[in-house]
């Protein structure tokens, strides 16, 4: 599901490696933090504020009320393929109104060579 269209049900998974798992926040469960080399899947983006980073909700992890104020996960905490990566360009324009350019996504993501 994309943020501007919140009815619009997305059926792609881009498969990305977590490569930053660190400095989990008190308020998000040791069950629900990232795992440093295991792979998920993005499904949707969004840009988070202050900060206007790029940001990640994933299938296998649902940040709920109980991790607020955090929803989702930064997008430098990953690396993709160049054909993921792509994917993920497709999918910031389809769930969002802001545009990235190839190469701010390049600074806040890692090309991964296989996933």
């Amino acid at each position: 599901m994309c943020n501007n269209a919140p009815f619009l049900i997305n059926l792609l998974m881009i498969p990305t490696i977590c490569i930053d798992d660190s400095r989990r926040p008190k308020m998000i469960p040791a069950n629900k933090w990232l795992k440093k080399d295991q792979e998920y899947h993005v499904i949707y983006t969004v840009t988070v504020l202050p900060q206007k980073q790029l940001a990640f909700h994933l299938a296998e992890i649902d940040l709920d009320e109980s991790c607020k104020p955090y929803e989702y996960f930064l997008a430098n905490r990953f690396a993709f393929t160049q054909e993921n990566l792509l994917l993920l360009m497709e999918l910031i324009k389809d769930c969002s109104e802001t545009d990235f350019s190839l190469e701010e996504l390049l600074q806040q993501t890692e090309i991964h060579e296989e996933i």
